[in-house]
């Protein structure tokens, strides 16, 4: 028992430290821009492991110099009320669940029907953009509850620690925009050979639709989907709320 209660004991220490550890970082955010995340990171280490180079294009720029297209553009994309939850949209995660079950429900009938034709279900997501950064910044890509619960406790912890413009402009100079793309500045060179400062609203909209989807949407920037949905985007953007 002496043993069991030593291990539990240092399971509890290390968990206690592991999320001093992560509350100590976001603390530093507050005044010190993070140099990569840990979703960069491996995605570096798994592009020199599968083609033998390293690719990394990413420049920090301040707040005050990425437009407010892009910014207004990523809101009504990503996180429609970002300018007013406490990080978590909790209207967004229950349309989500819907839409997912039915989804899911429509997946199975068609696999029953075509068997061989059936497709799996598209899975929507309701996460803010928050969220999405608590997840980049400090997680692993595994998806299971007790990632998901570290997720949800790291998201109060920035929107707690950070303002909420603070959070917008950590999350747009990291987020993926393309394999080894990351963050506003290098996204806007790679995609318009321009500053993401001088984006235009068409442009940042697109931007903004490539997010679920970076990689993809980079290997096919002539999709008709990419078009109308950016067409979309920017009809939204005018009632985006900046933080």
């Amino acid at each position: 028992m002496k043993a069991l209660a030593r291990w539990v004991a240092l399971l509890l220490f290390a968990f206690i430290a592991l999320q001093l550890f992560f509350v100590g970082r976001i603390a530093a955010m507050v005044v010190i821009d993070p140099e990569s995340t840990t979703f960069q990171r491996s995605e570096a280490y798994r592009i020199a492991r599968d083609k033998d180079k390293l690719r990394w294009r990413q420049r920090w720029v301040p707040y005050s110099q990425i437009s407010d297209h892009l910014k207004r553009a990523v809101i009504a994309s990503e996180d429609g009320s970002f300018a007013n939850h406490e990080g978590v949209d909790w209207d967004a995660v229950e349309k989500a669940w819907e839409r997912n079950t039915k989804a899911q429900e429509m997946a199975a009938k068609r696999a029953m029907l075509a068997p061989k034709r059936a497709k799996p279900a598209r899975i929507i997501g309701g996460s803010t953009i928050t969220q999405q950064l608590a997840k980049n910044l400090l997680l692993s890509g595994e998806r299971n509850l007790l990632r998901k619960g570290q997720e949800l406790a790291l998201t109060m912890v920035l929107e707690q620690t950070l303002s909420k413009q603070r959070i917008l402009e950590i999350y747009l100079n990291n987020v993926e925009w393309g394999e080894g793309v990351f963050g506003a500045e290098a996204a806007a060179q790679h995609y318009f050979r321009k500053s993401a400062s001088r984006l235009t609203a068409y442009e940042a909209a697109r931007l903004a639709v490539m997010l679920p989807q970076p990689k993809r949407f980079e290997k096919t920037p002539g999709s008709g989907y990419l078009a109308s949905r950016a067409s979309t985007i920017v009809a939204r953007m005018r009632d985006a709320e900046l933080p």
